[in-house]
Order: C-alpha cells, then structure tokens, then sequence
C-alpha cells in the first residue's frame, strides 16, 4: 500500500496520483484505448455490459475523465454546501462512481468530517459500481489520499439498476450515471437514492438531453419530499421553454499530457459543460439568483443573466453607478450565486 499524499489537498493528491498511473501505461496504448472509450462510452450502454473492460481502459479513461468529473461535483456539491451551511453528510454513497471522482470531490468540499483524527469516527463512504476494474483502481487512488474517510472507503460492484439496494446515507451522489441507463432504471435508480439520503446530487454531462435528465430528475427529488438547493434558487418548475435553451454550467479543467495527446490540444485547459441538482430533505437557503449565462461586460456596465427565486428568467444590467455592486458583478463568474452571499465574518 502506498503511503498517503498529505498534507496535499485532494485536487493535488488526485491529479498525482492519475498522473503516476498513466506513467505505466504506453502513452499509444493509453491514446487508442481513450479514443474508443470517448466514442462509445457515454452512450446507451446495457447496464449489465461495462464498457471499462479492463485495466488499460480504466486507467485511460480515470485520466481522460476524472479530473472533468471531479470539478463538476465539486461544483455541484460546493453549491448544495452554500445552500446548507449547517448541514455535513454523515455518510456519502456514490452510484455508479466508478474509479470515485464524486467521493474525492466531497472530501475536498467538507475536509473536517472526512479528516476525522484517529480513533475518531469516520464518515462513511461506499462507491457502488459494476465494472469491478474500475473499483480496483478507485480503490487504489484512494488508499493515497489525505482524507481518512477516502482511504476507508467501501468499494462495492453492483448492478445501476431497477433492482440496486442504495443503504441509507447522508449523502448520495449520481454523477455522469443516468445517460447510461434505461429509461426504467434510470427512474428507478433517482427513487433510491430519495429513498435512502438527506442530500442528493445529479450531475449529467451539460447537452438538451442530459439537462432533459436532470429535470426529470429536479421533479421526482421535489416529489419525493427535497427541496432544491442549487443551482436553482426554487423549487417550482424551471422556467425554461423547452426546446428553446437548456440550464447548464461550466468548469475548467486543466488537461493533462493525454488530454493533448488524444486531442491533438495546445491549450493547458479546456471548460467541461455541465448540467446538475442538488436537493435537500432539510430546508435549504438557496441563492436569491443564479447567474445562468456568462456574464457579459461592456464599458460601465454588466449584463447578467439570472434564474431567480420567484421561479423567472431575468436580465439585470449592473452599472458602474452602483459602486460595490458593479465591482461584485465583474467578478461574478457564470453559475455563481448573484448577489454574492456576504463573506462569514472572521
């Protein structure tokens, strides 16, 4: 077993730890088995045949996407923590987790519950996957992590399914797992994890078709009794037209070699797109708005595009005239709060 990363933070720790991993593996090997997992794997794929069908593909792929997964949850899950300050998960199940960019993300956005001291209790963590080589690496990478919690995790093959057994958590995350699923056991795997959390998050990659599936899942989260944290500041319907525009966010990546290499990239970086819920049994306090657009500044002046807690789309022009406000606005980012919640005093 290899020794922990600390006192690295778990974005460092995890890039260390995917970057050591490629080093073993042939950069051709590693290049074709990434282009094929790209073409077919975020597509209608039977949930009872893994497309990651054995170690090259895991690794290539753990490189290729994890660190894109990682920052949209923990975007997502940053968000839900804005929206509950008080609350920390008890408990995390991750569906579907693959090689665990969900459980890294949440052990960087709540660091104190998943560095209890030894002898301490730990959160519980549990990833339940199918591919059982994509386990076997998760299982790895965490066992190098600064969290405690991360390198006691529980990594479990299951089938995402109708039929999936969700043991009741604090929290649980379903992350770039509905696209893959029938349409049966999509619904169903969303009922189980309403069934079994005080938090869900669901993230899908940001298209029509994966904000179409986060709606569906925004509705049966509301039906089951959550409230809606973020990125929504309500709970009514979104007031989207449909087929007219989707919700979706934004996160930067940093590419790694086999990014550029698979790409044919220059730049060190590129924006992974995003749509996503998260949803509260406890009342939240979600933001009076969500910037839903890159915000666009002119001379003086910045055109924000807001959803907004009476359930509406809006435009708000903030001007210089407005002293603190317009300062705030240039540095407001899409997909953040708007205003800016105040800072906690010291």
């Amino acid at each position: 077993m290899h020794a922990p990363l600390s006192p690295q933070a778990p974005a460092e720790a995890l890039r260390a730890g995917l970057a050591e991993l490629v080093d073993g593996l042939p950069p051709r090997q590693a290049a074709r088995a990434t282009a094929r997992l790209i073409a077919n794997y975020r597509g209608d794929t039977p949930t009872d045949a893994p497309v990651l069908r054995d170690r090259s593909d895991v690794v290539a792929y753990a490189a290729y996407r994890m660190p894109a997964t990682f920052e949209a949850d923990r975007h997502a899950l940053g968000a839900l923590a804005d929206a509950v300050p008080d609350w920390t998960p008890t408990s995390h199940t991750d569906i579907g987790g693959g090689t665990g960019a969900a459980v890294w993300a949440a052990a960087d956005i709540w660091p104190d519950a998943a560095d209890a001291p030894d002898g301490a209790a730990l959160r519980p963590v549990t990833v339940l996957d199918w591919a059982e080589p994509a386990l076997v690496l998760g299982r790895e990478l965490a066992a190098r992590a600064p969290s405690a919690a991360l390198r006691a995790a529980r990594w479990r093959r299951a089938r995402i399914d109708a039929a999936l057994d969700v043991p009741p958590s604090g929290l649980v995350t379903v992350s770039y797992v509905l696209g893959e699923l029938a349409p049966a056991d999509r619904t169903a795997v969303v009922d189980a994890a309403a069934g079994a959390a005080e938090a869900v998050t669901v993230v899908e990659p940001g298209t029509p078709d994966g904000y179409r599936r986060i709606i569906d899942a925004r509705d049966r989260l509301i039906a089951a009794g959550f409230h809606v944290a973020a990125p929504c500041p309500h709970s009514a319907a979104c007031p989207i037209e449909e087929g007219t525009d989707w919700c979706h966010f934004a996160a930067r990546v940093s590419r790694s070699s086999l990014h550029r290499q698979v790409k044919g990239a220059s730049l060190a970086w590129e924006d992974e797109k995003f749509s996503y819920v998260a949803a509260t049994r406890p009342r939240p306090a979600p933001a009076a708005a969500r910037v839903v657009r890159r915000p666009q500044t002119r001379k003086g002046q910045v055109l924000l595009d807001l959803c907004r807690d009476a359930g509406e789309l809006r435009r708000e022009n903030v001007t210089k005239r407005q002293g603190p406000l317009y300062r705030a606005a240039r540095d407001t980012a899409w997909g953040d709060p708007w205003p800016p919640r105040e800072d906690p005093a010291p």
